[in-house]
């Protein structure tokens, strides 16, 4: 199913003129120089193709994008490119690191081999000056070339070369590109019925290496492989296991490699160790645009890249959401499919690394429209009352997957890339396929609460995106079952006659909270950092101790009189019942919930003090 809908996009995209994807037989590389030869194959000099890129206060050169031949499958062996590769087999260079002589000897043979017997068929002046190159040179003369010796740092760092006959690309000439189609036609290989196509053709038998996945190895990856015996069924050789044609395993890695690099228009999306894809089967560029920026909306309102220009269509209907999203109001999704067909059918695919392969953490595909409604759906789970005006109105993937780790530590930590593994690709189902967040989520979410503590100024074991996350969690929980004993609480803000014990202790322990505040200011340990664990745990060991500091707290508050009234207000919802002797997980999550609540329903907004809050008593 993967690679089928990989193989469609293809087609697709290669009528678009805009997208510039390679061509089959063809793939898109980095190249860093170019030879530029003689019409009797003699080294003129060396051009760098890169373009210089300002990122913040740096600059990065960047090599050239360009259509070559497919790049060939090699891990340890020898295995040579057609008109392009790196120094070490164009020209026989390695870096001071390899000091075995026969490491660039065997590359530059076989380089020189491979490309002299294609291009024995071509017969333009092109081909005749690279193949006079070819059979000119040797390793040594190169090595002690004024033009090589003075580019020889760049050239031995991984750069790729090409040919340049008079300043012109070797590969613009057509001899040279039908010679290259003639060798791929005439390739020995098994015909067998192709699991896409359904043709008898001839089957690939190594699929191509995929680059672009976050983490994963440099050369590239592969998506499909068999390396061992086990692997195989009935003495079955590789890519024979289960065969795809040459035509369909180029096309689908064209495809997938493009919507990995950032030739794509459309920003990949990270969550944890896996790299998210995404595609319509449909080449309006509106539709992948539209998803992105409705899962992620930290994108919004971003320039249109420059590769976007000319797209107009795409980026007035994004702009148009992006204006309504930043001012917080609610996306109109009825009107926003009419510009786009909802019946289109849409592709999610997320990859993670697995040593030399490719793991597939998921793949959904649904019509376009069911997935806009989803994520809306997914947005109004997570809305909760926010306590700043400031903070976002849509609670991105990331940022809840950011919360589910320590402030103190770094995202990029590779022990909290391997904790959001997993959680990534559950978290990201849930949300496309309507379901139920993972339970490993909320887990999560209760333990950070459990171990952090706030910072001055800056609340964190409990705030604003927590507290819609176990909200959410609670709520799709509950959402397909007969009943729901939290359906009341389970809302944007404070619910004051709601009776669940563990929602009014939530309730109950922030007044307390605002009691010692109003009584005693800042102090380093609060009764959150002290008892809010306990409290939420074990109520009945931990509210007696709270109830007797209370009355300490009011009688110094200027307005203890107000909270006192508050906290029997409470106590009477409780209807003279025990403090419970502990909470379930679930009720712990609605103890939490009735604390935000209350805690958030303390500030007001003041319209005569621009969006401010002020607190009420």
């Amino acid at each position: 199913m993967i690679l089928s809908s990989l193989y469609n996009y293809y087609q697709i995209v290669c009528d678009d003129p805009e997208s510039g994807i390679a061509r089959p037989g063809y793939s898109t590389q980095l190249i860093g120089y170019a030879l530029n030869l003689s019409e009797q194959g003699e080294l003129l000099g060396i051009f760098p193709l890169f373009s210089s890129v300002t990122n913040g206060k740096k600059v990065r050169e960047i090599p050239r994008r360009m259509a070559v031949p497919e790049l060939v499958k090699r891990s340890v062996n020898v295995s040579a490119n057609y008109m392009w590769d790196n120094a070490a087999y164009v020209l026989g260079l390695a870096d001071k690191e390899t000091k075995d002589d026969a490491y660039a000897q065997t590359r530059f043979d076989a380089f020189r081999q491979h490309n002299l017997k294609i291009l024995s068929t071509a017969k333009s002046p092109v081909a005749i000056a690279v193949m006079a190159f070819l059979n000119r040179y040797d390793r040594k003369t190169l090595s002690e070339h004024p033009a090589i010796i003075r580019h020889q740092d760049g050239l031995v760092t991984n750069a790729n070369l090409v040919f340049q006959v008079n300043g012109k690309f070797a590969l613009d000439d057509l001899e040279i590109r039908l010679a290259w189609e003639r060798f791929l036609s005439g390739q020995e290989s098994k015909k067998m019925q192709c699991l896409v196509t359904g043709e008898f053709e001839p089957v690939t038998r190594l699929h191509p290496d995929i680059k672009g996945v976050r983490d994963s190895q440099a050369k590239g990856a592969s998506l499909v492989s068999f390396n061992l015996d086990a692997f195989t069924s009935y003495g079955k050789e590789k890519g024979e296991n289960a065969p795809v044609s040459q035509r369909v395993a180029s096309g689908c890695g064209v495809a997938i490699n493009y919507l990995l690099s950032s030739e794509n228009p459309n920003r990949k999306i990270y969550l944890g160790d896996t790299t998210v894809i995404y595609w319509a089967e449909n080449s309006n560029p509106a539709y992948a645009r539209t998803f992105s920026t409705l899962i992620n909306p930290a994108f919004l309102g971003d320039e249109p890249q420059s590769n976007d220009l000319g797209r107009k269509d795409a980026e007035d209907l994004m702009r148009k959401i992006a204006v309504k999203l930043q001012k917080g109001q609610a996306i109109d999704t009825d009107a926003l499919k009419q510009d786009l067909d909802p019946e289109t059918r849409f592709y999610v695919l997320g990859l993670a690394p697995n040593a030399a392969r490719l793991s597939v953490r998921f793949f959904l595909n649904e019509p376009f429209g069911r997935f806009i409604e989803r994520i809306m759906l997914h947005y109004a789970d997570m809305a909760i009352q926010k306590e700043f005006v400031n903070q976002p109105e849509y609670i991105t993937p990331y940022r809840i997957l950011a919360e589910c780790v320590s402030p103190k530590v770094s995202r990029r930590d590779e022990e909290v890339k391997a904790s959001w593994g997993l959680m990534s690709g559950a978290l990201m189902r849930s949300i496309l396929n309507g379901t139920p967040y993972p339970e490993g989520l909320y887990t999560a979410y209760l333990n950070r609460i459990r171990h952090d503590s706030d910072e001055k100024d800056k609340s964190i074991k409990i705030n604003y995106t927590r507290a819609a996350v176990i909200k959410a969690c609670l709520l799709r929980k509950y959402r397909r079952q007969a009943q729901n004993p939290y359906k009341e609480v389970l809302q944007m803000s404070l619910n004051e006659t709601y009776t669940n014990p563990a929602y009014v202790l939530g309730r109950l322990f922030a007044v307390i909270e605002k009691a010692q505040h109003e009584a005693i200011g800042e102090v380093n340990a609060g009764i959150k950092d002290k008892y809010f664990n306990s409290a939420c745990a074990t109520p009945a060991s931990t509210f007696p101790t709270l109830m007797r500091m209370t009355h300490h707290y009011t009688s110094k508050a200027e307005y203890g009189n107000s909270l006192d009234h508050r906290i029997q207000d409470l106590m009477d919802l409780l209807e003279a019942r025990p403090f419970p002797s502990r909470l379930t997980l679930d009720e712990q999550g609605i103890f939490v919930l009735g604390y935000y609540h209350q805690r958030a329903n303390f500030y007001v907004k003041n319209a005569d003090k621009d969006g401010e809050a002020e607190p009420s008593n």
